[in-house]
């Protein structure tokens, strides 16, 4: 089936194939989103350097104010966006235990 923009849809198996599409396109992004993880474990002299709030409030506020131009929730995005950095902190952490473990 032809995945349609969503304005185009009129049935819901199109919105559901579009959604389905559009959930596998955001996993692939989440996989390179993690790959950044891997490499900020990999950089990082030390495991307290993982978690930085200051960057996280950044990256929250960022990812509101996006959604702010864009006509989306900034609320429901910035909850969104505050357990995928807590997501991406926990999976740092135990890359960067990996890492150590191994060494």
């Amino acid at each position: 089936m032809t995945t349609l923009p969503g304005q185009e849809c009129t049935t819901m198996a199109e919105v559901r194939a579009g959604v389905d599409q559009l959930d596998r396109e955001l996993i692939a992004m989440l996989r390179r989103r993690f790959d950044y993880m891997d490499a900020a474990a990999r950089i990082k002299p030390e495991r307290s350097h993982v978690r930085d709030e200051r960057r996280k409030a950044e990256v929250i506020a960022n990812a509101s104010a996006h959604a702010a131009e864009l006509g989306l929730p900034e609320q429901a995005i910035a909850q969104l966006w505050d357990a995928l950095v807590e997501a991406s902190i926990a999976y740092e952490l135990a890359e960067y235990d990996r890492r150590v473990t191994k060494s």
